[in-house]
């Protein structure tokens, strides 16, 4: 059942509900273990921070910074925080000594939690340009501190701070004075497109948030779920935040490769995750077909396609099953399918919300033919995440991000641009008047910057309306869209579009070196490097063969007409990519350019055509 108070109270009254059954878990590398949590000890966890915070003289509003991976120190530092009406900011725990300077400059922050030796290095590296920063805290043990370092304390120093002091009186009369217009959170955007903004998070929208989620979703305290994408992305943080006030119990995944590992000793019941976690199990099922022997081979793709015709002709459109048909599909639920979810630790799965970019058909097919209920949906950071979700009991389409929560209006202005408007809708940018002004209208409506479209009561999403290509042909290209439908090949990781003022599409392609060097190995090519790989016309022969099968259902002017396979892949440290690991387009383009030259100037020598500048 939800509790929607405030957050200020949350765990402590799932405390008083729930005592000593386990609220959260943890990996223990040292002891290779999970370690359980009970409500009990999360709600004095919050309780020390909270009083911690208070013998720092942390004041209401006030902004803290958490730069970590996912620990459970996080959550216990996020809801201390609330009980002291304090905000914090999360930072990627990738995040450049660049963006870690501006966003605590920015925000006035001056104490900033880090997790381990890497946060921990980048916050110190910051200090002499940072001159509020006047503490880090530090999560992990392990940290070896610079011999100058007279800043930083350990976690557990931290805590002991709040029982020297008396600040119970205090703890009280805040959380007492909390509210719902108070802002819980500031989340810098990633900065595709220019200079990151922080954008303003009230309590009192993810309390609507909360209550619209709790409307649709099947969740409850007997579900397990495992925490796999950032603390510091909203779709993470806000699912995270409704899963406690169901009573659910969190498994804090700590290392991001090792999700595999986790979901096979867990065994969750629903997991929030993104597209290209589903591109990576579709591609190691077939990958697992393909080394199978014949007849189990056989069993699995008709398992998977009989699972496919049942959920795209009749489960999806609320239509039961023809009598035979449920027969088969049920014996393959029972046998292959069973075995194929037991495999990846996905045989008690409740449901799967997955949203931050488009899902590609094939894949939507077959994590529906595993009997995955996958919720596609669609969300901001803006918006507190979700603005629509696939909802049970309603028809489903192929391609669409579900049905509009309750509460949320929508429309659409020029270019089919989504506007948003409802409870969930942020107040604004931090410190940004002008950049709040452009995005959100006199009216109200938040101006998303997506195209999209309803049909039949489901939204569906075109374009990032910036990413939209112009060929010099006049021919609009939707880059997304193709990249999507190119990355669920085993042999591919990464695809970027090119077609902007161009006569035809052509693609950086980063490979999957491993499956490469496989298939090199089977041809008998020996190639030692990546550049050696990716430039051999053997490997790009099949790998034009693969692109031309996948591009077939796109008109002539969409498809891929060259390509070239980069030895290198698209990194956060190059700059190429954000935190969430969305591709920065402009700077990929430049530091590409060359390369991205070459391939038009060969194609109009090859043409006979004079070379255009």
């Amino acid at each position: 059942m939800l509790n929607n108070c405030h957050f200020s109270k949350l765990i402590h009254e799932q405390a008083a509900r729930y005592e000593d059954r386990t609220a959260l878990s943890w990996r223990d590398y040292e002891r290779d273990c999970w370690v359980p949590v009970s409500w009990r000890e999360f709600s004095t966890k919050v309780r020390e921070v909270s009083l911690a915070l208070l013998s720092l003289g942390v004041g209401e509003q006030e902004n803290l910074a958490v730069f970590s991976q996912n620990k459970p120190e996080c959550l216990y530092v996020d809801f201390g925080a609330y009980g002291v009406r304090a905000v914090t900011i999360p930072f990627y725990a990738t995040s450049s000594g660049a963006q870690v300077a501006y966003m605590i400059n920015d925000a006035g922050v001056r104490y900033v939690f880090v997790g381990e030796q890497l946060q921990y290095d980048v916050a110190f590296s910051v200090i002499s340009v940072c001159p509020t920063l006047e503490k880090i805290i530090i999560f992990d043990r392990s940290v070896e501190r610079r011999p100058n370092d007279h800043v930083s304390v350990f976690f557990d120093e931290f805590v002991d701070f709040g029982q020297a002091g008396d600040g119970a009186g205090e703890l009280e009369r805040r959380m007492a004075a909390a509210s719902f217009d108070d802002t819980a959170n500031i989340l810098y955007t990633s900065g595709t497109t220019g200079a990151s903004k922080g954008v303003i998070l009230t309590y009192g929208m993810y309390h609507e948030g909360l209550r619209v989620n709790d409307l649709v979703l099947g969740l409850d305290e007997k579900d397990v779920i495992l925490n796999f994408l950032p603390f510091t992305h909203v779709f993470e943080r806000a699912w995270s935040y409704l899963c406690l006030a169901e009573g659910a119990r969190l498994a804090v995944n700590l290392r991001p490769n090792d999700v595999l590992r986790s979901l096979q000793e867990v065994h969750p019941t629903c997991m929030c995750s993104v597209p290209r976690f589903w591109e990576k199990v579709y591609q190691g099922v077939k990958e697992k077909m393909e080394n199978s022997s014949g007849i189990m081979r056989r069993l699995i793709e008709s398992a998977i396609v009989t699972g496919e015709h049942c959920w795209v002709n009749y489960l999806s459109k609320g239509l039961p099953l023809p009598v035979g048909l449920n027969l088969k599909y049920g014996l393959y639920r029972r046998t292959v399918i069973k075995l194929l979810r037991k495999t990846l630790g996905l045989e008690n799965a409740n449901f799967f919300p997955t949203a931050g970019a488009a899902v590609s058909p094939e894949v939507e097919r077959f994590v529906h033919a595993a009997g995955i209920n996958m919720k596609v949906g669609y969300g901001l950071t803006e918006s507190t995440a979700t603005v629509s979700c696939d909802v049970d009991g309603r028809p489903i389409s192929l391609g669409s991000v579900g049905r509009l929560i309750d509460g949320m209006e929508i429309k659409f202005g020029e270019n089919d641009e989504i506007l948003l408007r409802g409870k969930t809708i942020t107040p604004g940018y931090y410190k940004k008047d002008s950049t709040t002004k452009a995005a959100i209208d006199d009216e109200g409506w938040f101006h998303t910057g997506d195209a999209g479209y309803m049909k039949d009561g489901e939204l569906f999403l075109k374009e990032r309306i910036k990413d939209l290509f112009k060929t010099s042909n006049g021919k609009y290209i939707a880059p997304q869209m193709i990249e999507s439908k190119l990355v669920i090949d085993k042999y591919l990781e990464q695809a970027v579009i090119v077609a902007d003022k161009h006569k035809f599409v052509s693609a950086l392609l980063v490979p999957d070196y491993r499956m490469l060097r496989k298939y090199a190995e089977e041809k008998g090519l020996e190639l030692e490097s990546n550049a050696e790989l990716c430039e051999n016309a053997e490997v790009r022969g099949m790998v034009a063969e693969r692109i031309d099968m996948m591009q077939q259902d796109l008109a002539h002017y969409e498809k891929v007409k060259r390509f070239v396979l980069l030895p290198e892949p698209f990194s956060i440290e190059n700059g190429e990519l954000t935190n969430t690991l969305k591709v920065k387009r402009r700077v990929v383009y430049e530091h590409y350019a060359d390369i991205i030259a070459k391939i038009y100037e060969e194609a109009e020598r090859e043409a006979g055509a004079p070379v255009q500048a």
